[in-house]
């Protein structure tokens, strides 16, 4: 089976798993406008039972202030989040940049807060291209010039797959928009479906070099999941933060209502659990570039 046949069917099963816990259908909607059971995915940009269990404390904010039931979905994969919304079975959803803009593409959503990043202080954060400490790369174009082995995370990351990929091209690599897997010079490209698995790729040495999200890597090294120091920054990007976006029939008094929640966040152990120093409004206009990016080098379709 091909890596593309892989995704889709990873994407039907997550659509299958969404719809066996109930949430094929939206309950009853309150007077001041929530829906019976909100409806929350996420994609996972960690492993899926992690993420699950980490917005546990933000699913029982989130019904406390709408004062309604929250039900989390956590797709296997980023597709399976944009199948899911296109499909009607999400009222919002937590998407990375590309995510989203994929999924316009396919279905009415609207982009609503993102979180302003802890580490820049902006609603921006940083994609970046990483090596082993020891490696001799001290730029993206040195990457290339090897021609090694590259890992990526999910093909429908921003930080793990679309700004690596922009990095790479901008550094000389051919990469091309009908094979993902292929950017000559590099000797060959991987997919690992996780910021968290392109690290370990990395710092195992089964790749020479791969794109992950900073941000993601410095919790992994806090964690110690990734030893500190193992691995080196060699180029970064950056990229418009994650949206928080509502589903084509979710109301203008509910998204409001969402708005609000976000905006509302104060308690800083939730913030720092959401890993936020704040939440703003975006709009689609905020996307321009990863949209453009996604459509220059072939991924504004989710595959």
């Amino acid at each position: 089976m091909t890596a593309t046949a892989w995704r889709a069917a990873l994407a039907v099963l997550s659509a299958l798993a969404l719809m066996s816990t109930g949430c094929s259908a939206g309950g009853a909607t309150h007077a001041h406008g929530s829906p019976g059971t909100l409806r929350v995915g996420i994609i996972p940009n960690i492993s899926p039972e992690t993420q699950r269990a980490h917005y546990e404390p933000f699913r029982k904010y989130l019904a406390d202030r709408l004062k309604t039931d929250v039900e989390l979905f956590v797709a296997t994969n980023y597709a399976g989040v944009v199948s899911a919304l296109a499909g009607k079975k999400l009222d919002i959803a937590y998407l990375g940049g590309l995510t989203y803009v994929q999924a316009e593409a396919q279905t009415k959503v609207t982009p609503l807060v993102t979180e302003v990043d802890q580490e820049t202080g902006t609603p921006e954060y940083l994609s970046a291209i990483v090596a082993k400490a020891d490696a001799s790369f001290r730029s993206a174009k040195d990457v290339v010039a090897a021609g090694g082995k590259f890992a990526f995370g999910d093909v429908s990351s921003t930080s793990g797959s679309l700004y690596p990929r922009v990095m790479l091209v901008d550094a000389g690599a051919r990469c091309q928009t009908g094979d993902l897997t292929a950017c000559p010079p590099l000797a060959s490209v991987a997919f690992t479906g996780g910021h968290d698995a392109t690290a370990q790729a990395v710092a195992s040495g089964s790749v020479d070099a791969g794109g992950i999200e900073l941000r993601i890597l410095h919790r992994l090294e806090k964690q110690g999941s990734v030893p500190k120091g193992a691995l080196k920054v060699v180029e970064t990007r950056e990229v418009m933060g994650y949206p928080w976006v509502a589903g084509p029939d979710l109301t203008g008094e509910t998204r409001d209502a969402v708005i609000n929640a976000f905006t509302a966040m104060s308690d800083p152990k939730l913030l720092d659990l959401m890993r936020a120093k704040a939440y703003v409004k975006v709009s689609a206009a905020d996307y321009a570039d990863v949209r453009k990016q996604a459509t220059d080098l072939g991924l504004l379709t989710a595959p």
